[in-house]
């Protein structure tokens, strides 16, 4: 037995399918959530004083290019009502209180009233892993913030499972800064040496990890353009290879 005594997983096309949800909504005559963003902000300040659908539009995609940015240059998720302030700024208007809290709430909750699916296997898997390993996830928070993301993993059946949470909102960086995975390690008890990593993107889920002196699995059950090219430890297509991968790492 090596000196692995974590797992840590991302959330997002690891364990759930990201924009799964958008399937669903279409089903139900529902706008995208890329969409319903976008009105849900509108409706709000339309509410107060008219203003038109495309220029509150135009300023979201503008307040979104700036969250990108700062995202991926410093490994920072604004929360979203960051985002909307600067929005709001943009556009030179603000909200009152409440109408303000109900359009972030909404965000918020956009994932948890219409859920994206589960990818196959993983509760299993995860409860076998539980019982030899402590387990932590370690996930960007984009919109949904960790508070609703412990929501979703709960109704999955999933949150169960872990020890331990580090979201990208509450810890203060984003992957593959090094306080994400301080804040699992410190959670967990242990070194970071002593966690190893799964998840989908090469950047964040393998390189920021190695960098750190841990171990990483490429997890391409939903998303596998970085399959050719990434120096990952393993490659897990499915659940199903992930235990024996872990273990041979673990060796």
């Amino acid at each position: 037995m090596g000196n692995i005594k974590a797992i840590t997983f991302d959330l997002w096309d690891t364990l759930m399918i990201d924009d799964s949800d958008e399937l669903k909504r279409a089903e139900r005559g529902l706008r995208s959530k890329f969409a319903e963003r976008r009105h849900l902000l509108w409706e709000a300040l339309n509410a107060a004083d008219p203003i038109d659908l495309e220029t509150v539009c135009l300023a979201y995609s503008v307040g979104d290019a700036a969250f990108n940015k700062v995202w991926k240059e410093h490994h920072i998720t604004w929360l979203i009502a960051e985002r909307l302030r600067v929005i709001l700024r943009g556009l030179g208007r603000e909200l009152p209180d409440a109408a303000f809290d109900a359009v972030v709430r909404a965000h918020g909750e956009m994932e948890v009233e219409i859920p994206p699916d589960a990818i196959p296997g993983g509760a299993a898997v995860l409860e076998r892993l539980a019982k030899r390993y402590k387990l932590c996830i370690v996930s960007d928070a984009i919109v949904s913030p960790g508070s609703c993301l412990r929501r979703l993993l709960e109704n999955h059946g999933l949150a169960k499972f872990f020890s331990g949470f580090a979201f990208s909102d509450e810890v203060g960086h984003s992957k593959p800064h090094r306080s994400m995975f301080d804040s699992a390690a410190e959670q967990l008890g242990i070194e970071i040496g002593e966690m190893l990593h799964v998840g989908d993107r090469d950047h964040n889920d393998v390189k920021g990890p190695q960098q750190l002196g841990m171990k990483a699995i490429l997890f391409t059950a939903a998303n596998d353009a970085y399959k050719a090219t990434t120096a990952a430890d393993a490659i897990c297509e499915s659940f199903d290879e992930l235990e024996a991968a872990i273990d041979r790492l673990n060796a």
